[in-house]
């Protein structure tokens, strides 16, 4: 007789699984804040264009693939309420306005760009272009705001969460400055490049003011770690990927340039994994552990859930090999 194969009820697949499904939180959180977060900083930069062959092109740049970044957003609100229940609603229930209003601006800056397109009259699509460019800008301080609430274990009006709002924002413009320099011709790339630059270095700064604001006060009791080897050594590798992505932009090597910008928000989010590990919600000091789910949930939504991020990560590896080559404003291949 052939027994049934059953999942455990009481033990994890791997006595680790817990500690996995924090790994895989954190990385639907960091592939949210890289990818979106480059089409976040196109729309900052949107503004600094009066030219509509530039507007054109910037808006055909990412068109093909910001609507596929925000899966990640999704995904990591999925995750974190599958794997950590008790973490999801107590992140929007002390946060829901912030969350909302999150919500607002990505609704807004997704409906700024379709609906430029539905009439010709100049003050409808100069109306259409403020959305777009202001919830670029509110989406992710709001969302900067909520982590810096979250990490820090602090209001949303304070001064940690504000500066990792403004950073978020930063960061943003860096790597749509890169992703954009990467993309587009030699004039407007030599622009994004110089604007880049800039937006690297108002990030690094900023990174340093945050710290240095986050160690005095030690808010969420997070100076010990930042000022950890591992928190040290993230800071560091930070500054390298700055000034080595300010050298690269500077000799028009774009490409490498946009390689390291996209290190900045990774190792933001490393950081960020760094200070909630193993304390996941620090303002009730709820541990990884406690607030996980049942072992047989947690087992459920690990063998369901696993070969939908494989699909998610090869759809993903797909799109970008497909809309891997130049722009103009006609749209790739044109």
């Amino acid at each position: 007789m052939i027994k049934p194969l059953l999942l455990p009820v009481e033990t994890y697949l791997v006595p680790s699984l817990p500690e996995v499904w924090f790994g895989v939180v954190m990385f639907a959180l960091t592939m949210y804040v890289v990818l979106d977060g480059f089409d976040f900083g196109i729309g900052m930069l949107y503004a600094t264009r009066d030219d509509e062959a530039d507007r054109e092109t910037m808006l055909a740049a990412f068109g093909p693939i910001w609507d596929a970044n925000e899966v990640w957003l999704i995904a990591f609100g999925t995750m974190t309420l599958a794997a950590f229940p008790d973490v999801y609603s107590r992140l929007l229930a002390d946060n829901y306005l912030i969350a909302l209003g999150f919500v607002l601006a990505l609704l807004f800056r997704g409906l700024g760009p379709e609906m430029r397109e539905q009439r010709e009259d100049e003050s409808w699509r100069r109306a259409c272009d403020r959305s777009f460019v202001g919830g670029s800008v509110l989406a992710p301080f709001l969302f900067g705001v909520l982590a810096g609430s979250w990490v820090f274990s602090v209001g949303a009006i304070s001064l940690p969460a504000i500066l990792t709002g403004v950073g978020l924002v930063a960061v943003s413009a860096v790597t749509g400055a890169a992703f954009l320099a990467a993309k587009t011709g030699p004039a407007l790339a030599g622009e994004m490049r110089d604007l880049g630059v800039l937006a690297t270095l108002a990030y690094l700064g900023g990174v340093v003011v945050l710290l240095a604001v986050v160690i005095y006060t030690d808010a969420g009791n997070a100076a010990g770690t930042i000022l950890s080897i591992p928190g040290i050594a993230i800071v560091g590798l930070s500054v390298v990927a700055g000034v080595s992505g300010i050298v690269l932009a500077l000799r028009d090597r774009y490409r490498a340039w946009l390689g390291f910008a996209l290190a900045l928000p990774v190792l933001l989010s490393l950081l960020v994994a760094l200070l909630l590990y193993p304390t996941i919600y620090p303002a009730t000091g709820l541990t990884v552990s406690d607030a996980v789910v049942s072992p047989l949930a947690l087992n459920l939504t690990t063998v369901l859930g696993f070969p939908v991020l494989v699909i998610v990560l090869w759809y993903f590896k797909f799109l970008y090999g497909v809309f891997s080559g130049p722009i103009e404003a006609e749209g790739y291949g044109a």
